[in-house]
């Protein structure tokens, strides 16, 4: 007879990749959103945030909201970085959505691609939410925002996360 309580938890399977891949997939979505905008042909691209969507699949397949948030934070101050803006902004919005990405990975069977878009659609809205409002109301600048412009910055990630995740899927480590 059981006599330890049933945890669903432990049914959940972890992704695991190689080191390479988390170390590889970062950079390079750090580096094709600070390079893609320069480019004239490449106006789809200021809709979409490929670090965060890239933060946001690493913080639900590993199912832990420490590591979401610390992959989140090094993912943001690494694109802070790279941009012209005030360092942490975006290192702040990626640490909590990925504690909130992998918190959810933990409560829900998140295997469906379905569910993932979903979940990118709507950590992409509370991502530009707190963006918008860490700049103008933490720091007083003036910001000029649309809200529309935010859906489809919404709508832009998950189209990128109906393409690369499947791709990153293939990635992953079998046992």
């Amino acid at each position: 007879m059981n006599v330890l309580p049933y945890d669903p938890r432990h049914e959940l399977v972890i992704r695991r990749y190689p080191l390479q891949v988390y170390t590889l997939v970062p950079l390079a979505a750090l580096v094709l959103q600070a390079w893609l905008p320069l480019m004239h042909y490449t106006a789809y691209f200021a809709y979409v945030d490929l670090p965060l969507v890239v933060t946001i699949y690493f913080a639900l397949g590993r199912r832990s909201p420490v590591q979401g948030m610390l992959f989140g934070s090094v993912i943001g101050i690494m694109q802070d970085a790279l941009t012209h803006q005030a360092i942490g902004l975006n290192g702040i919005t990626k640490t909590v959505v990925g504690y909130l990405a992998a918190s959810v990975g933990v409560r829900i069977d998140e295997s469906s691609l379905l569910v993932r878009v979903m979940l990118s659609v709507i950590l992409s809205l509370l991502s530009s939410a707190m963006y918008i409002f860490i700049v103008v109301q933490l720091l007083g600048l003036e910001k000029q925002w649309v809200w529309w412009t935010e859906i489809l910055r919404g709508v832009g990630n998950a189209a990128l996360a109906l393409m690369l995740y499947p791709l990153l899927d293939r990635l992953q480590v079998r046992d």
